[in-house]
């Protein structure tokens, strides 16, 4: 297929394509839907799942560790912006590595921004047992589990205008527990007859930089919304106005939430030291401003975020399958539309089955698997824009070397120094996993000898 790069070649009504509707999807999202299903993949309620993980590891420097990860994220987000404007597909990281360093890069990007999208639905399963099973403790976690993971998968084959509706619940549900937790720590805070110095939370004699950048990569699985958002370009009006629109503004609304929310939380609870347990860290703040019925408020809001992220991030690397099997780098079957919906059934299916791998793994594991993927996926978009507009297009002029040139630059660099800050365990995991999609790639062009299919997008 010729390569189109107007913008009118993919905005052309449904009516007018070419394409078949086995192979094309329904543009019925717009930006609000947009910035919704990046939120809900996000979790507002996501800082505190990592609340005293990275407290002990800042020493006490949560909010600062989150200004370093939006910090770096919104360079990111601007990066995903760009590439989304050239290559408005479903493939987000796979299809924008492909299109500009070639079919072999694209493809151990794609299988590595696998790792990211096949694990996080999982996590969101583990997190729903184990909070429920808590509360619940005759029922065993594998119901839960196995529950959440039939009732998502059915929601993802009737079709993404499904999730829409649920997420504006769930969301809703989050963010009133976000407006009460705020009032209760402003009353908790105003109460109190010696006040913890306002900066604290940002810097005091136990700040340490390279602690504090520790943190910022592990928080780096918080922000994932926003690659979430670029999977969906195919079923987007006008993907290039309106997806970079909702990439930025789930970055920063995200990130906004996350430093309101952390820093309040270290305000109210500064003694860091004396935490507990780094996995229940967050419920010594709640009740600390708001006793048991806020525990039990947050456990409620919280699992339904879960559920929201399992629903939109399953249906996020549905796509990026899809984008793979439409092409042949993947088995054709993944690269087919179902039901009047058109839906990728058979990828959804597929992740169901491997989200039954949340039966048998730790949060431990699931996290380094899922971090290694989001940074190595985050460099390559950076330096991808650098390559397609000063290089293959040829761009010049003190604009375009500031928009396709300093910028990506700054956000590879920032990408690149919180990947080295993750911990051993998540770069075995992560390189046996791009072992394992190079011996893929070999099989595929049989050992070499011959290419990879072309990119076969819907233009």
């Amino acid at each position: 297929m010729k390569k189109t790069t107007s913008a009118s070649a993919t905005s052309l009504p449904a009516h007018q394509s070419h394409e078949s509707p086995s192979r094309s999807f329904r543009k019925s999202l717009g930006i609000p839907a947009l910035v919704l299903f990046g939120l809900a993949y996000m979790v507002p309620l996501a800082v505190f799942t990592t609340y005293g993980l990275v407290t002990r590891m800042s020493k006490g420097h949560l909010p600062a560790a989150y200004l370093f990860t939006l910090a770096a994220m919104l360079l990111t987000a601007y990066s995903y912006g760009r590439m989304v404007q050239a290559h408005p597909y479903s493939g987000s990281v796979y299809s924008y590595t492909r299109k500009t360093f070639g079919a072999a890069f694209g493809f151990l990007a794609g299988w590595t921004l696998l790792l990211d999208y096949i694990f996080l639905p999982l996590l969101s399963y583990l997190l729903i047992g184990i909070y429920m099973t808590d509360y619940f403790p005759s029922v065993p976690l594998s119901v839960w589990i196995l529950g959440s993971i039939v009732l998502v998968t059915l929601l993802n084959l009737v079709g993404i205008e499904s999730i829409t509706r649920v997420n504006w619940v769930l969301i809703v549900a989050q963010m009133v527990f976000v407006v009460v937790f705020i009032a209760l720590s402003v009353s908790h805070l105003g109460a109190q007859a010696e006040p913890v110095p306002l900066v604290q939370p940002f810097y005091d004699e136990h700040f340490s930089l390279p602690l504090v950048m520790s943190g910022a990569a592990v928080l780096c699985l918080s922000f994932l919304g926003f690659d979430a958002v670029s999977t969906m370009a195919e079923e987007t009006p006008e993907p290039r106005r309106q997806i970079p629109a909702a990439i930025m503004l789930v970055t920063l609304i995200g990130g906004v939430l996350f430093i309101v929310m952390a820093y309040f939380g270290q305000l109210v609870f500064p003694e860091w030291q004396a935490l507990t347990d780094a996995d229940s860290a967050s419920l010594d703040v709640l009740r600390r401003i708001g006793g048991e019925w806020l525990v039990t408020f947050f456990t409620a809001t919280y699992v339904a975020g879960c559920f929201a992220s399992a629903m939109v991030s399953q249906a996020s690397v549905s796509r990026v399958l899809f984008a793979m099997g439409r092409d042949g780098a993947l088995p054709r079957v993944f690269g087919k539309l179902v039901t009047k919906k058109r839906v990728p059934a058979t990828a959804i299916m597929l992740i169901s089955l491997l989200s039954l791998i949340a039966l048998f793994v730790t949060l431990d594991t699931v996290a380094n698997m899922i971090s290694f993927g989001a940074l190595f996926a985050f460099s390559a978009v950076n330096l991808a824009v650098i390559k397609h507009y000063l290089v293959d297009e040829r761009l010049t002029g003190k604009g375009n070397y500031l928009r396709y040139g300093a910028l990506p630059a700054v956000g590879f660099l920032s990408t690149i120094w919180l990947w080295s800050s993750l911990s051993g365990m998540s770069f075995m995991i992560g390189f046996a996993w791009m072992c394992l999609g190079f011996i893929c790639l070999a099989s595929a062009t049989r050992m070499f000898q011959q290419p990879l299919p072309d990119l076969n997008m819907a233009e």
